[in-house]
């Protein structure tokens, strides 16, 4: 047994995915009128790490992207800012050059994102120039062929090279939760990206069907919980893909507030992964159809 296998052999990770599903509903169930809520909804604004990361994307596309955030600032100075802009990572030094507004990080994906199929060293230079020109955070995204061929060994240890290529910078481990499609997947690889050093775990990339779900959302907490009970290290969580509707990003709140508790109710160690969630909750929040973003 290796030292991934015996991390492993502490928890439980024969999971029932009838009976997630199940706690799931009930979490929904109970909690989603009390929580959909103004105060609510601003905090989850301040939770989105805003996206673009299209093929169309170019350096002033991203540059206007940008100054918006800017905008949003000067012209609406009783709202939070969102948490980050995250880009693709030739596009670091873009956002870098014209963000203005100093609370909101800028995220860059990278690894060979989003099927992180490349040589390692790839992945360690691309990481290594998106801090370079300015990242504050780097998105990956786990092996996915190695986990489910269990080659435990070789996708943990990519992950800690690439965070000891971040050192301070935090980085985000991408699940690809719809391609594990099991629960008990979804907590193993959520165990073994944390130990080995994710300060973030995060559902999926976006650019693949299914991608974040209530279920995956609620393995992956439980993983954090039960991590940070036994060793004491705690790490964020974020769900992203396909999460559009502010209905939707309450429930995942609701999932969070449930199995981890108000000390993750902060955008330290929550967020969301979205591009048209932000103009859905400005909507809610002022009342009227709004495309701010």
């Amino acid at each position: 047994m290796d030292r991934y296998e015996e991390m492993l052999s502490r928890y439980k990770t024969d999971l029932d995915d009838a009976q997630v599903a199940a706690a799931v509903e009930k979490i929904v169930r109970d909690n989603l009128a009390t929580n959909s809520t103004p105060d609510v909804y601003k905090f989850l604004f301040s939770c989105i790490d805003l996206t673009s990361l299209h093929a169309e994307d170019n350096t002033d596309s991203i540059t206007k992207f940008t100054k918006r955030v800017n905008d949003f600032e000067e012209e609406h100075p009783e709202m939070p800012s969102v948490a980050a802009i995250c880009v693709y990572p030739n596009f670091a030094g873009t956002v870098r050059a014209n963000l203005d507004v100093s609370s909101v990080n800028i995220a860059a994906v990278s690894g060979g994102f989003p099927t992180s199929q490349t040589f390692t060293e790839v992945k360690v230079a691309e990481t290594a120039l998106a801090l370079g020109d300015g990242a504050d955070e780097i998105d990956i995204v786990i092996n996915v062929g190695n986990f489910l061929g269990g080659n435990y060994e070789e996708m943990c240890q990519e992950i800690e090279e690439l965070k000891q290529t971040c050192r301070d910078a935090h980085l985000k481990v991408i699940l690809e939760t719809g391609a594990l499609k099991t629960a008990s997947n979804i907590k193993k690889a959520s165990l073994l990206s944390i130990y080995s050093g994710a300060d973030f775990i995060k559902t999926s990339t976006g650019k693949s069907e299914p991608a974040a779900t209530l279920e995956a959302a609620y393995v992956m907490c439980q993983a954090i919980k039960e991590y940070y009970e036994q060793t004491g290290t705690m790490i964020g969580f974020k769900p992203a893909g396909g999460i559009s509707t502010t209905a939707d990003a309450v429930k995942y709140y609701c999932v969070v507030k449930e199995v981890l508790g108000e000390k993750w109710l902060t955008n330290e160690y929550f967020r969301i992964g979205a591009s048209r969630l932000a103009n859905n909750l400005l909507s809610d929040i002022w009342g009227n159809p709004t495309k701010f973003f």
